[in-house]
């Protein structure tokens, strides 16, 4: 049966499905590890930013590392099961910490495996999808990986209920999600072959190659980097409806908010960022961030931190498959892998100063400063976008 040319390749479903996946078990300990440090293991809210600015950096810089080795080897596929077994292997070890330290090293560990997945597995999308299937694509996986992020804060909400809030317990049953996906990944993903690797050279990261990346690349690794900035860890999207009252046993409602929006708007605008203006996109996902900055600051009751975090959502639904197609589309299919890394790279930078800063605002002057700077980021990058572009361009 001949498919449409608006049909996506089966690769870019299997892959979603491993994502949502994984997902579903990572947010399950997620959406319960800020909690989890603070009230169990006795964390201040810096020692949380910091563990949660760290662990999302350290999953940026190994994809740098990942993304030209995907490059140069043309093993895309097996560079993401490595990155999704690393990640399943540390799941047990959070129901196990007696302290910070345990959580630091599970975090740190978790994310070098989602560093090493990353770019391969966002540079086989590309590999497999057709150019002009590909901002559909991007958004079809994150919101499958979105559906994941909500699934697993339902679980964790229906299992906290049905051990007594016990979080220990909604801990260890992250653990099967996420080796299945490790199963999924290596029997339904199969990878395109592709004509062109760098294993005749001596050196899987060349200059020259960095050097091939043109202007409109690295202008989306500032935009990219600016956004990052104006967003910091989701960890305190959850601190923060606990503070105005959210029982413990109702915190995953906040995560679940969040990523049933993203999911649900993630898709239609990968579709959209095939057809329209993506000046007009990037700027409606920042106004959709100020106003969930706003949401947050002002919270008083957890019905405001549900808005601020459905608005967060929106945001994130609006601008990661389109940043994500855009890197696509602006370097040679050869490069894919390492343009990914090195993007991802410079996000994770800017995430772990944000996540380090909000923690610190959190601490000194209170949980309104934290969301409040965040506003202010965003305002400064929609600024920059209004100010890079005239208004007769997309």
């Amino acid at each position: 049966m001949k498919l449409s040319k608006r049909a996506l390749p089966s690769g870019v479903w299997a892959l979603g499905i491993v994502s949502l996946l994984m997902d579903a078990s990572s947010e399950m300990v997620h959406s319960l590890l800020p909690v989890f440090m603070s009230s169990v293991l006795g964390a201040s809210m810096v020692t949380i930013g910091l563990v949660e600015g760290v662990a999302e950096a350290t999953a940026s810089i190994t994809k740098v590392f990942s993304g030209f080795l995907s490059d140069y080897l043309g093993k895309r596929k097996l560079l993401a099961v490595i990155g999704y077994g690393l990640a399943a292997i540390t799941k047990p070890v959070f129901p196990l910490a007696t302290s910070i330290g345990w959580v630091f090293g599970a975090r740190f560990v978790d994310r070098i495996g989602k560093g090493i997945r990353g770019a391969p597995r966002d540079a086989l999308v590309a590999d497999l999808t057709p150019p002009h299937l590909r901002g559909a694509a991007y958004g079809l996986r994150q919101a499958l990986d979105t559906v994941g992020a909500f699934v697993g804060p339902l679980l964790a909400l229906a299992f906290m209920a049905w051990f007594a809030n016990d979080i220990k317990s909604v801990l260890w049953v992250a653990i099967f999600p996420a080796f299945l996906a490790v199963g999924f990944l290596i029997l339904v993903v199969k990878e395109p072959q592709r004509g062109h690797t760098g294993a005749g050279r001596g050196n899987p990261i060349a200059l020259a190659d960095i050097k091939k990346l043109e202007s409109r690349y690295w202008l989306v690794v500032l935009l990219g980097a600016a956004f990052t900035l104006a967003r910091f860890s989701e960890a305190f999207l959850v601190l923060r409806a606990q503070s105005v009252g959210l029982a413990i046993g109702l915190v995953p409602i906040v995560m679940i908010v969040m990523n049933v929006v993203y999911a649900a708007s993630s898709y239609p605008a990968g579709i959209a960022a095939d057809r329209v203006s993506r000046r007009t996109l990037m700027l409606w996902g920042l106004v959709a961030l100020i106003l969930a900055d706003l949401a947050l600051a002002w919270s008083v009751a957890p019905w405001q931190a549900f808005a601020g975090a459905a608005l967060w959502g929106l945001h994130m639904g609006l601008t990661q498959g389109l940043l994500s197609k855009m890197v696509a589309d602006g370097v040679p299919a050869e490069l894919r892998g390492s343009a990914f890394g090195i993007f991802n790279l410079v996000s994770g930078v800017a995430l772990l100063l944000a996540s380090v800063v909000a923690g610190t605002l959190w601490q000194l002057i209170g949980p309104s400063a934290t969301f409040i700077a965040g506003g202010v980021f965003a305002v400064v990058a929609a600024i920059g976008i209004l100010a890079y572009q005239s208004p007769t361009k997309p």
